[in-house]
């Protein structure tokens, strides 16, 4: 009998295009979500997608110019970021 140890799912890799964000998790699997999940980084240029940090140990991903951020469990769950309402 093996037992499944559960860990946690940590950013690798990143890559962005005018399409999807894709990211490669540590344990080999690749994902990926559509730009439009992310309204800021839809409306950001190149370089802005391009500027950003892994978070912590591989948690999240960081875009400091346009004050995005995304998580691994975010993006396995469906869960794309809200415009804010306007009042």
């Amino acid at each position: 009998m093996s037992i499944a140890i559960s860990a946690e799912p940590k950013i690798h890799g990143v890559r962005i295009d005018d399409e999807k964000i894709t990211v490669d998790l540590a344990d080999g699997r690749t994902i990926s979500v559509p730009l439009a999940w992310s309204w800021r980084l839809s409306e950001a240029t190149t370089e802005q997608r391009e500027n950003f940090v892994i978070l912590g140990k591989g948690q999240g991903i960081r875009w400091p110019e346009i004050d995005e951020d995304i998580s691994v469990e975010g993006m396995l769950s469906g869960v794309p970021a809200r415009r804010p309402a306007l009042h």
